[in-house]
């Protein structure tokens, strides 16, 4: 991975900092109901203070798609942003002009203060230069903490980063080196676990994984198009018979470049989609031609668990079942609990994302002992495909 700067490399002392945050929270009746994003951006907005800069947040919320959206406004986050902070925050109605220009004029150090919606202006989402020196203007540093927007060539992303001397907050970096642990520079051998409906929506991460882990594991959906590939029947489970050759292709390009595929050995099935419903373990090659694969069987589980236990590196995308619904997360929750155990008594560097990941493991009670999760969706999904992320590139420049 090339050098990034961090909050500890920059002279801040007397300056403001503009600093991008991710604070996309819900709201419901204008009151923040999960302020999880809010309180994880505290450490950088303390450190900056602490080394003498004054932070002056950036951020969007929700889609208003370059207009003014009453609704959309990041002044309703401001309670509960002051709480995490644990001091007011000054609330600026706009990102550049007047508005910012007259409440950033009136900081001291010790102050914070809040920008309007960057993306109430068409610039933001255009990278438009002359929006972004406009921002520009109103600081003389630049702190990126927001790494679920770095993958958008954004104004506020990855504009401001050319203009200003730039770093990284503490979320970001934090995020940067557990990546960088898993896929750049990994303990081997490394295991890839990847689950979900659709090989179409994980082509790109499929075919760059088998090439960098050890070990793919494909569950959920995506392991009945692989079984279709190799003439197994999967009765009326979901599958993408059209997508095939492209399995068969992943495949080929595993075993050419030394990576082991795992998919199921045996499978639970069920006549209906829905929680309790009545359904067996059967090898995987034994589905009922009126029956779906809701989730990987006890053998499977037991496998992969064997698989897992000598690799040094794991990182994980997707459930592999139908997890939401009992007790077809039986093979997930098993699965995740053994990562789980392995991070915390042998030392298995596990890092996990995207959002049914990070739910999935959640349900399982496992989330706590992963080396590192991240909440990152899009970006995190990006990363795993080996492609640059504008909002990272801008930084190592």
């Amino acid at each position: 991975m090339a050098q990034f700067k961090t909050i500890d490399d920059m002279d801040l002392d007397g300056k403001v900092v503009l600093t991008r945050v991710d604070v996309n929270v819900p709201v419901e009746d204008g009151r923040v109901t999960d302020a999880t994003r809010i309180e994880k951006i505290v450490p950088t907005v303390k450190d900056i203070q602490k080394k003498g800069g004054i932070p002056v947040l950036l951020a969007h919320f929700d889609r208003p798609k370059g207009k003014r959206v009453d609704s959309m406004s990041l002044k309703q986050i401001v309670p509960a942003l002051e709480q995490a902070l644990g001091q007011e925050v000054v609330f600026a109605d706009d990102c550049i002009g007047g508005p910012a220009k007259r409440a950033v004029a009136g900081l001291q150090q010790g102050d914070v203060a809040l920008l309007e919606n960057t993306r109430f202006h068409a610039g933001e989402e255009q990278n438009d230069p002359t929006f972004a020196a406009s921002m520009a203007a109103l600081g003389g540093a630049y702190v990126n903490d927001a790494f679920s927007a770095a993958h958008r060539a954004h104004a506020s992303t990855e504009g401001l980063a050319r203009l200003l001397p730039s770093g990284a907050g503490r979320l970001m970096e934090a995020e940067l080196k557990a990546l960088d642990a898993a896929l750049g520079t990994p303990q081997r051998p490394v295991m890839a676990v990847v689950g979900g409906a659709k090989v179409s929506t994980k082509l790109d991460l499929l075919m760059n994984l088998v090439a960098k882990v050890d070990h793919l594991v494909i569950g959920g959906g995506m392991a009945n198009t692989f079984l279709v590939a190799k003439g197994v029947e999967v009765g009326k489970s979901l599958a993408e018979r059209d997508m095939a050759d492209t399995a068969r292709a992943i495949m080929e390009k595993a075993e050419a470049g030394g990576c082991a595929v795992h998919l199921p050995l045996d499978i639970v099935v069920a006549r209906e989609f829905k929680a309790g419903a009545a359904n067996e373990v059967l090898p995987v090659d034994r589905c009922p031609a009126d029956a779906m694969i809701l989730d990987a069987g006890p053998d499977t589980v037991e496998a992969l668990k064997g698989a897992m236990e000598v690799c040094k590196t794991l990182i994980w995308n997707g459930p592999l079942g139908a997890f939401e619904i009992e007790p077809f997360d039986r093979a997930t929750n098993a699965a995740a609990q053994e990562a789980a155990r392995l991070t915390r008594e042998h030392g298995l560097i596990s890092v996990a994302g995207g959002g049914d990941t990070v739910a999935a493991l959640n349900k399982a009670g496992a989330a706590a002992d992963f080396t590192f999760i991240s909440t990152a969706g899009g970006a995190f999904l990006e990363w795993m495909e080996g492609k640059e992320l504008p909002g990272v590139a801008a930084l190592h420049d």
